[in-house]
């Protein structure tokens, strides 16, 4: 696939879910799914009439072929993405103690898309994208995932690439106090910032996520994006002046991923040019 619209580059699992809910202990059933933040702003964008490319690496097993065969057969371009002989495809488990409270148990330490390394990234195929979308949570991986980061940043930014960045901050992978450290290094290379309200709070300092997006846009951003849940969505453009947009009332099916769906639907609308 040539000329795409956005690249993303980030580890994708199987997630398995208890067909009934209660503790892990007691499943004895499954549900087996995909999932990973970056693969699924790809997802949504192809849904959406976009054309998304994902580079990561999944182990040389089956649940690294289930990885790559649902994507792909999403529409994602999945040329780049490497199947890794020495190391296990990343797997968890999503325990629903109540249908409406959901923990979640990793086993993604030392997985195959923990060792990406700057090598595996091609410069001509980040460089025919509008956008290379990037999440906080590859970085977090691994140091060699943080130098593969920082790479793709310098091609995107050598070919005239927009990054876009969402923080995805997940305290199971690191400290908010590394989290900080690194993300606020990324963000003044990022054209577009989209985060959630906590995130917001804990990367600009301030108690609140309008005032945080206002001063995150001092740090270079063209724009910041907040994610404000029930009461809809934030941008803080090159003015300073906050446009709000309200909520849509719905049913929420699964919350899981909600942020993956509006940064795809952000970000087709940039392509759309609105």
């Amino acid at each position: 696939m040539t000329n795409l619209d956005v690249v993303t580059i980030g580890e994708s699992m199987v997630q398995l879910t208890p067909v009934r809910s209660g503790l892990l202990r007691h499943a004895a059933q499954f549900d087996r799914y995909v999932a990973g933040a970056a693969s699924n702003v790809a997802i949504g964008l192809v849904r959406m009439g976009h054309r998304a490319g994902w580079i990561s690496r999944v182990g040389a097993d089956e649940f690294g072929a289930c990885i790559r065969m649902n994507i792909r057969g999403e529409g994602v371009d999945t040329t780049q993405v490497m199947e890794d002989e020495e190391a296990p495809t990343g797997v968890y488990f999503k325990e629903r103690r109540r249908p409406t409270h959901t923990r979640v148990h990793y086993y993604r330490r030392e997985s195959a898309a923990s060792r990406l390394v700057p090598g595996d990234l091609d410069a001509d195929y980040i460089g025919q994208a509008e956008y290379l979308h990037l999440t906080g949570i590859t970085p977090a991986l691994s140091s060699t995932c943080r130098d593969t980061t920082w790479e793709a940043v310098r091609i995107a930014q050598e070919r005239g690439v927009a990054i876009s960045l969402d923080p995805n901050v997940r305290s199971k992978l690191w400290s908010k106090e590394e989290a900080r450290t690194v993300l606020e290094e990324l963000i003044p290379n990022v054209h577009t910032l989209l985060l959630g309200r906590e995130e917001a709070v804990l990367l600009s300092g301030e108690s609140n996520p309008v005032a945080g997006a206002r001063k995150l846009m001092e740090k270079g951003p063209s724009e910041v994006v907040v994610r404000l849940e029930e009461e809809g969505a934030c941008s803080i453009g090159p003015g300073g002046d906050p446009l709000r947009e309200e909520a849509i009332s719905v049913d929420a099916v699964e919350v899981v991923g909600a942020g993956d769906a509006f940064n795809a639907g952000y970000l087709a609308g940039r392509l759309r040019g609105r």
